[in-house]
């Protein structure tokens, strides 16, 4: 397994090399402090499994390079390792297209444990953060009450087809670029998409996406 580590702090990283030897082994763990440096490893190592990426880098504001890592490598997970823990901040993150959201604060057993989920398709986000948003735009799907069990889109559903979208959508693409991606008419797109929230008992995409950390949801991957 190959992670690379985008952060500017010595310790953290030092830090995470410890913990992340629970995952593997064989692990092994490349190092970035700026974007520029994390696209360029990343650009040589396309066999990356998992990217963790800090949004207080110099230079470039973490989101923009957020954007620019999925952008160019839209396969590629990235997970975001912050010290913030503000519920804007996060969505603002998986709106982007983070395949996940881990404080700093948290503890390595549920770092590890985050990041396995993430590996395995899912989509982890802080418990504080989906009990907000219950609150504020509680959810009434037909598999309501059986959060945090692995399901696949088939079980509430989905065709295959719309199981690639719902995926496409998880990483923050837009409608153009799923029709590019699938080779689908953007109409065809559209309808997918309103399935997939009226399945998922949600009224928007960031809605879609916390229904899929909260469920534990494997996705195809891409």
């Amino acid at each position: 397994m190959k992670i690379l580590v985008v952060d500017d702090h010595p310790l953290i990283c030092e830090a995470l090399r410890q913990v992340l030897q629970a995952l593997d082994r064989q692990l092994e763990l490349l190092e970035a402090s700026t974007c520029a440096e994390a696209l360029e490893l990343t650009r040589g190592n396309q066999d990356i499994s998992l990217i963790l990426l800090d949004l207080a880098l110099p230079g470039v504001d973490g989101f923009e390079a957020l954007r620019q890592l999925r952008e160019e490598f839209p396969g590629m997970p990235v997970v975001v390792l912050s010290a913030s823990e503000q519920p804007e901040t996060v969505l603002r993150a998986i709106d982007g297209g983070a395949m996940g959201f881990i404080p700093k604060t948290s503890s390595s057993q549920l770092l590890i444990g985050a990041l396995r989920l993430v590996l395995s398709g899912g989509i982890y986000l802080p418990p504080e953060v989906l009990r907000r948003q219950e609150t504020i735009a509680p959810a009434a799907p037909p598999f309501a009450g059986t959060a945090a069990q692995l399901r696949s889109p088939r079980e509430i559903g989905l065709t295959e087809r719309q199981s690639q979208v719902l995926a496409l959508v998880v990483q923050g693409k837009s409608n153009k670029l799923i029709c590019r991606d699938l080779g689908l008419a953007e109409g065809t797109v559209k309808i997918h998409v309103t399935a997939i929230l009226k399945a998922l008992g949600v009224a928007n995409r960031t809605q879609a996406v916390i229904a899929v950390s909260k469920l534990g949801m494997k996705l195809p991957a891409l």
